[in-house]
């Protein structure tokens, strides 16, 4: 004769490898519906000793299905207790790091609030100025600079006008001392900056 047909859950079974592949998978590779898998069979072969005496291969199967379970649980516990040990540790170490940071870097009494920098002094690309410093150099720069334009365009006005007028010793005097003036101006502006960036 020709075999029984086979249920649709069967077939589906057989075509899977069934859920009974779950169980012959490692417990760090399981699914969620790996997990659901092995409650199934496990389910089903209860409810068959719920239904009536197994035969001693069907006990045998459910026999072996639990304690493969058990196994499976026992390795993921273990890793699962390995994994904390190891966080536990790292966390003590990081305490006793910060403990240490903490004793070294702030003396006794001082609290740094939580808009607060420190800053190494012996760092030479530690910030020396604030923002608002900087912006205030930058501008003083800025109108000194523009000052010195100003001089300077004056100075060949001047210049011009000396030139086409008669040359007297007066006028050489007077041109004179405002090249000295722009010449200072201009010592002064670079002494200048040259301080606020060293």
């Amino acid at each position: 004769g020709t075999p029984p047909p086979l249920r649709e859950e069967e077939e589906e079974e057989e075509e899977e490898g069934g859920p009974e592949r779950a169980l012959e998978k490692s417990p760090f590779q399981l699914t969620a519906g790996d997990v659901y898998d092995i409650s199934s069979v496990v389910g089903r072969d209860l409810l068959q000793l719920s239904a009536g005496p197994l035969g001693p291969a069907a006990l045998a199967r459910l026999q072996f299905r639990i304690v493969r379970v058990l196994e499976m649980l026992e390795a993921l516990v273990t890793e699962s207790g390995l994994a904390a040990e190891q966080l536990r540790l790292e966390r003590d170490s990081l305490r006793r790091e910060l403990a240490e940071l903490r004793g070294r870097g702030a003396p006794a009494g001082l609290s740094l609030g939580p808009d607060k920098m420190v800053i190494d002094l012996t760092d030479p690309n530690r910030p020396r100025f604030t923002l608002q410093e900087l912006q205030d150099v930058l501008q003083e720069r800025n109108q000194l600079k523009a000052q010195l334009f100003v001089v300077q365009e004056e100075l060949q006005c001047y210049k011009r006008y000396t030139t086409k007028s008669a040359k007297t010793k007066k006028n050489r005097g007077t041109m004179k001392s405002l090249q000295n003036i722009i010449l200072k101006l201009n010592s002064l502006l670079f002494c200048t900056v040259c301080s606020l960036f060293p």
